[in-house]
């Protein structure tokens, strides 16, 4: 099943005929709603079956964030083998700021910021359906409720981001910004997903794809990487964990742009990009950053610096 929060932050399910209003099932409105829903499923189930096949779906839904306010973002970074070309490196992560967040169809706004240059990193992102710390790998995955796709929009800075902690999980100021975690369209149950490590995640700017890579490039394993978060941090249900990016597609966010993600058996969306100082980068993949990456020569973005002004 999929659910999605629509309009003033209400919850509903996505159902093929459109969204359908459950917000008499979910009290509270918004990270309330959701959280009710995902610690009550399982009571919840019948009736939002039921609802599901013959509600009535909401004329002119317009989706927001599935997740408007969630305990915490985590992230995993480093988590990728870039097309097998890199061997699985320790793990660590970092926490983006909840005001971050923004909904499918919403802009992501460039700050005023002297910034190398702007990525974006498409995601699986799991939600967490119950909370708890210290979880082994052979329990993780009984933790996880469903699915989400997300993008980590990170600024690369002179000298690094400073996101790379061993064994702590610190909020990446970098990666923080608001709007800086374009979230949606919905969650997707975990019995929907038969295999999250076997997920075609694409990306497109203007209508070029740039990110084309499968989640089974993974460097961890999504139970791995829950029993590495949950070691450090207390996780809640409703809580989201970015489980990582192949680097190879890469590229600048610039004012105009229209990105669209989609994960297999999640679905996708789209935002826009703005620059009140109208920056601009190199068009397409960013070839410098993903030879970095791959070769570990480097951090991300380390020898990428804006076009001069025409």
């Amino acid at each position: 099943m999929k659910f999605v929060m629509y309009d003033d932050n209400r919850p509903g399910i996505l159902a093929e005929a459109g969204v359908v209003d459950i917000s008499d099932l979910c009290p509270g409105g918004g990270q309330a709603a959701m959280v009710h829903l995902i610690t009550s499923y399982d009571d919840l189930k019948d009736q939002l079956d039921a609802r599901a096949a013959e509600g009535t779906p909401v004329a002119g839904a317009q989706l927001q964030a599935p997740l408007p306010s969630p305990r915490k973002v985590l992230c995993m970074g480093g988590n990728y083998r870039e097309f097998g070309t890199r061997e699985p490196a320790p793990m660590w992560g970092f926490m983006k700021r909840l005001h971050s967040i923004l909904g499918p169809g919403g802009t992501v706004v460039l700050p005023d910021i002297d910034a190398n240059i702007f990525h974006h990193e498409a995601e699986l992102v799991l939600v967490f359906g119950k909370g708890g710390k210290n979880i082994p790998a052979s329990e993780a995955m009984d933790y996880v409720f469903g699915y989400t796709a997300g993008v980590d929009v990170s600024a690369r800075m002179p000298g690094g981001g400073g996101d790379r902690v061993p064994n702590t999980l610190p909020i990446a100021e970098h990666k923080s910004h608001p709007t800086f975690c374009p979230l949606g369209p919905c969650i997707v149950t975990k019995d929907e997903i038969a295999d999250p490590e076997n997920l075609q995640v694409t990306l497109s700017v203007e209508g070029e794809l740039r990110v084309n890579y499968n989640t089974n490039d993974l460097a961890h394993s999504i139970a791995e990487s829950i029993e590495y978060i949950a070691a450090i941090e207390e996780i809640s249900p409703g809580d989201m964990l970015f489980i990582g990016t192949n680097h190879q597609g890469l590229g600048a966010m610039q004012d105009g742009d229209n990105i669209e993600i989609g994960i297999e058996g999640v679905g996708g969306f789209s935002f826009s990009v703005s620059d009140p100082l109208k920056r601009r980068w190199a068009r397409g993949i960013d070839e410098a950053t993903a030879k970095d990456i791959r070769e570990g020569t480097g951090g991300p973005g380390r020898l990428v610096r804006p076009l001069p002004a025409a």
